[in-house]
Formats: C-alpha cells, sequence, structure tokens
C-alpha cells in the first residue's frame, strides 16, 4: 500500500478507530509507516475508563492473562477511615507493566505483572496532550538505567528552564522513587509536564517554582516529575489518565504493582490552591501513614529482638569456639615461632659466610688489578726533554709524584692513581686547579704533551658525587 489513503483505511479497518483526524495524527507522528504505528497502538493502549465528575477518575485494574485480558472494575473505590469521621477515597491504579518491568529489570514482555489492555488509549493521550503531526512521544522499552537518566534529563530541563528554586524532583525512575516515599513513609507528589500546553510555563514559574509550595513539598513528600515526551512520563500519563494540563497527582505505593490515587490535580493551580490540596491530603492520610510507621517500627523491633537473641547465643558458642581456637593457633604460632627462629638463623649464617667470601674475592680481584695497573706503567724514566713530571694530590692531603715520557696517555695517569691508592677504582676524575680543566673519559687517550702537561703538571683528585 503506497499512498496515504490506503494506509488510513487500512489503519482503521485494524484498530477500529473511527475518527479519521485522530488516525491522521497518528499516522503522521510515526512518519506514515503502518507497521510502526500500528505495532505502537497495540503495545501501549490500556484500559479506558470513563471520567466521575469534578477531580475524581474513576480506576480500572488490568491483569494479563492473555491476548482477551478480562478487566476487573473496583467500583467502590477502597476507602480507609482516617479517624475523624471522614473516609479517604482511593483509586488503586495498577501500573504500566513498562513502568514496573524497568523497575525490576526484566523485559517489558514479561508475564503476570499486568499488561496495558489494547484499545482507544493513544488515541485519548494524544487527544489530550495535543500533539499534532510534528511531535510523537518517544516510546520504546523501558529499563531502570533509562528511566532514572530520563528523570535526570527531566530535573536539568526543568532547571534549565525555570531556575533552581522548585519543587526538588528526585532524579529516578518512577518505581524507585515510590519506593523511596515507601521506606520515607512519604506520600508521593507527582507532576506530568506537558511542554507544548500554554498553561504549563506559567504553572511552573509561578506555582512549582513557589517558595511557599515547594519547600512544604519537600519537606512532606517525595516528588517525581517527568514529561510526557518521554517514556515514564507518556506511560503515567495513560495510567493516571490525566485529561488536562497542567497534572499533579498524589500517591501512594500499594499492593501487586498498584498505586493509590489519593488526589488528582488538573489545570493551573495558583500556590495557594495547590497548598490548600495538598494540606487536605496529607491531613487525611496521616493516620495511614502513622500506622504504617508504627507498624513497621514494631516490625523492625521485633526483628531486632530475635536478631539480638541469636546474637547472643551465637556469641556464646563463637566465645566457646574462639577459645579452643585460639589455644591451637597458640599452639601453632609456637613451633612457627621457633621454626622461623631457626631458619633465620641458618639464613644470617650463610649470608655471613657469603658476604665474606665476597668480599675476600672483591679484595683479591682489586689487588690483582692494581698490580696489573702499576706493572702496565712500566719502569719511571729517568729525567728529560721527552720527560713529564706529575705530582698528584689526594683527597687526604697526601702526594704521590712520577715522571712519565710526555708520550704516555692520560690513561697512564689513572693506572697510576689506581695501583698507588686506595681509591676506589673509576670514581674520581683528575683535574687541574689554574686553569681548572677536567680529564675525564673523553681525554684519556690523549698524551700528556697533547694535554698540555708536559714538561710537569700539578694534578688534584676530584671525587664523583
Amino acid at each position: 500500500m503506497t499512498d496515504s489513503t490506503d494506509k488510513l483505511s487500512y489503519f482503521q479497518a485494524i484498530t477500529g478507530v473511527e475518527d479519521i483526524d485522530l488516525c491522521t495524527e497518528i499516522l503522521s507522528a510515526h512518519n506514515w509507516d503502518l507497521e510502526q504505528a500500528i505495532s505502537t497502538f497495540t503495545s501501549t493502549s490500556t484500559s479506558s475508563t470513563v471520567k466521575n465528575d469534578n477531580n475524581t477518575p474513576a480506576t480500572t485494574s488490568a491483569t494479563a492473562t492473555g491476548n482477551n485480558a478480562p478487566i476487573d472494575t473496583f467500583q467502590p473505590p477502597e476507602t480507609v477511615n482516617n479517624g475523624n469521621g471522614t473516609s479517604l477515597v482511593w483509586n488503586i491504579i495498577t501500573l504500566p507493566i513498562t513502568i514496573v518491568s524497568g523497575s525490576l529489570g526484566l523485559v517489558s514482555s514479561a508475564i503476570g505483572l499486568g499488561f496495558w489492555i489494547a484499545g482507544g488509549v493513544l488515541s485519548y493521550t494524544l487527544g489530550v496532550l495535543g500533539f499534532g503531526s510534528s511531535v510523537s512521544p518517544r516510546i520504546s522499552s523501558s529499563s531502570a538505567n533509562s528511566a532514572g537518566a530520563e528523570a535526570v534529563e527531566f530535573v536539568e530541563m526543568f532547571e534549565r528552564e525555570y531556575g533552581n528554586r522548585h519543587v526538588n524532583f528526585v532524579g529516578e525512575g518512577f518505581m524507585e522513587v515510590l519506593q523511596r516515599s515507601r521506606r520515607e513513609f512519604k506520600l508521593m507528589f507527582v507532576y506530568l509536564h506537558s511542554p507544548e500546553h500554554p498553561d504549563t510555563e506559567k504553572f511552573c514559574v509561578e506555582t512549582l517554582c513557589s517558595e511557599v509550595l515547594s519547600e512544604f513539598v519537600n519537606e512532606n513528600f517525595v516528588a517525581w516529575g517527568g514529561s510526557v515526551r518521554g517514556v515514564e512520563g507518556f506511560k503515567m500519563g495513560n495510567s493516571l489518565k490525566a485529561s488536562k494540563f497542567p497534572f499533579c497527582a498524589v500517591v501512594m505505593a500499594a499492593t501487586n504493582q498498584r498505586i493509590a490515587l489519593l488526589q488528582q490535580i488538573e489545570g493551573p493551580k495558583s500556590p495557594e490552591e495547590m497548598l490548600t490540596l495538598l494540606q487536605r491530603v496529607l491531613e487525611e492520610s496521616s493516620t495511614v501513614l502513622v500506622a504504617a510507621r508504627l507498624e513497621a517500627e514494631e516490625r523492625i523491633n521485633n526483628i531486632r529482638l530475635r536478631e539480638e537473641q541469636d546474637a547472643a547465643y551465637q556469641a556464646a558458642l563463637e566465645a566457646d569456639q574462639a577459645r579452643e581456637r585460639q589455644r591451637k593457633e597458640e599452639e601453632e604460632r609456637l613451633a612457627r615461632e621457633a621454626a622461623e627462629a631457626e631458619r633465620k638463623q641458618k639464613e644470617e649464617e650463610e649470608a655471613r659466610v657469603k658476604a665474606a667470601r665476597e668480599a675476600a674475592e672483591r679484595e683479591a680481584a682489586l689487588v690483582k688489578l692494581r698490580e696489573e695497573k702499576g706493572l702496565s706503567l712500566g719502569p719511571e724514566p729517568e729525567k728529560g726533554p721527552d720527560v713529564s713530571q706529575v705530582l698528584v694530590r689526594l683527597p687526604n692531603g697526601d702526594r704521590k709524584g712520577r715522571r712519565f715520557y710526555c708520550t704516555a696517555t692520560i690513561q697512564s695517569l689513572y693506572d697510576f692513581v689506581d695501583s698507588s691508592s686506595s681509591l676506589e677504582i673509576g670514581n674520581y676524575t683528575l683535574a687541574t686547579n689554574f686553569p681548572r680543566v677536567l680529564y675525564g673519559p673523553d681525554k684519556l687517550s690523549l698524551t700528556l704533551k697533547e694535554a698540555g702537561l708536559h714538561p710537569q703538571v700539578s694534578l688534584f683528585v676530584e671525587l664523583n658525587s
């Protein structure tokens, strides 16, 4: 099927949606990719609900057992007496499979957690959010990491657009924040952000960034925010049946991957109006939160008591075992120390013998080398025009003198010093004072005459550092 009319007709036949404009929006949002549009429609749709009057929506729960999953409608909603003569109405909502499975690290097709029932929800959400053909929600499988990254991205966007003073949205996925609220015994404040809605900017600037409201929410709630253009924001918009923006809700964790919807706030509200609504729901749910906290504390105390009793018994048992183990370890330690002392004594004796032998060998080699250097000089020549008189002053003040033929090399002077002193061979340099000249390795092959040391010269030994 190649043209738009055929694709539109085929999409209507498959989905059962009669609204041509809505079908056109859905196909346009998917670049007229028929297969992708049908796949998205059927995989993200959920059971639709009929709204009650005012701000309290009727809620449903769906558990998938197959392609034709039954829908269980909660009528009437669960109620909890708050102790003051009134009842707090809880609308129980089953979370989308992608929200729950993302928290658990499961694939979104996992069985037994509750699917969204196919039919009508995509058209419902697109109509509510006012998405045109150029805007489509990013629908993809979500993991805990991607949900957290999406939340962080939302917080960064919010602060970039509206500043740093605002409700403290936690940069984690919805399920992680829900569990955080459960641990902290607080209600969860939910904000769904619709970037294209004309009331969004004013609501964010004047209400969510209000100092009084943000301080109240930050102190009494755990807040989560998401954009309806994101995966979790889009899913939660469908789950909470958001029909008007700006949209806020107060929820509490329930059982079996469900949440209790305590308050749904739709449309622009002033900080004062928001504060009144939130104070009311907080007061009405306080008995539930206190009871949950007390129950948790009692449970923790009972667990701690059992742990202390078990620990006392275990400590006594371990003390007996430790004493026996310590006795054996002490015996083993004494045996090891005796063996180690004997081994060290033997090694030290062997090391002394080896060191003495090596020192004797080095000394013998040094004596032999000095003798060889002395023999290499040959007999000392008599005074004459071709003979140079050399005087060497050692570091200890001693002076060594000898005559050399002027054709002898600088190396001969080093051999003379090596053979007639106790200096370490190779650890010094011969030099003259006036002018100061060092006769290092680069000048060893020069003759005395070439080096300017003829007919006589006075040298001193400069030790190398």
